[in-house]
């Protein structure tokens, strides 16, 4: 019999759950004064995040960095690590980046690759452009891969586990992210009923 084997069934992850997100709902209403925008999403392409800011005049770039985020924990190296960063992210273009959303992967990156990636972001913004970022925060243990973010229509969250299996967290706060992410200040910061830090940067 199977049972006698010791064998026990692959965990699936949990189902989704809404997420009250204030800062990214204020961050979206603040996209309704009809100007026109660039923002650049870290994520993986979602309908819900195109129909979302199909809304508003803006052009939206795609990073889907959580297909590459094991590609940058393999090296320290200031130079390979501009360069992969430079392989992932969209070209370059003339028109300055006004808001970027990185859900919840800067949590995946350590230290020198966090810093090399936001150094590599900074010089697309313009003065007065918005990150906004989750950080794992008040328990020590999260997903074991990026997991997914997807706008409502009220611009709420819903969050989609995408594995049941952990990790250690490295639970950066604000002093970390702030010596690591030179160019940005801590607009606002709230604790979600997650666990998490949402995070709202200015460049």
């Amino acid at each position: 019999m199977a049972g006698s084997l010791g064998l026990s069934a692959a965990r699936e992850p949990a189902g989704p759950a809404a997420l009250n997100a204030p800062l990214f709902r204020g961050l979206m209403e603040g996209m309704e004064d009809d100007a026109r925008r660039v923002v650049l999403d870290l994520g993986p392409a979602r309908p819900e995040t195109v129909a979302t800011l199909g809304r508003f005049r803006c052009r939206l770039e795609i990073a889907d960095l959580a297909e590459g985020i094991d590609l940058l924990g393999t090296t320290a190296d200031p130079e390979e690590l501009r360069e992969r960063i430079a392989s992932l992210l969209p070209p370059r273009r003339d028109e300055a980046t006004d808001i970027v959303l990185c859900w919840d992967l800067l949590n995946y990156l350590e230290r020198p690759a966090l810093k090399a990636l936001m150094k590599d972001i900074l010089m697309r913004l313009r003065p007065g452009s918005q990150v906004h970022a989750l950080i794992a925060y008040s328990t020590p243990n999260m997903s074991a891969r990026p997991e997914r973010f997807v706008p409502t229509g009220d611009y709420a969250l819903l969050h989609h586990p995408v594995t049941a299996d952990m990790r250690k967290a490295p639970r950066y706060s604000p002093d970390d992210l702030s010596r690591n992410m030179p160019g940005y200040a801590v607009e606002r910061a709230m604790l979600l009923k997650n666990g998490m830090q949402e995070f709202l940067f200015r460049h």
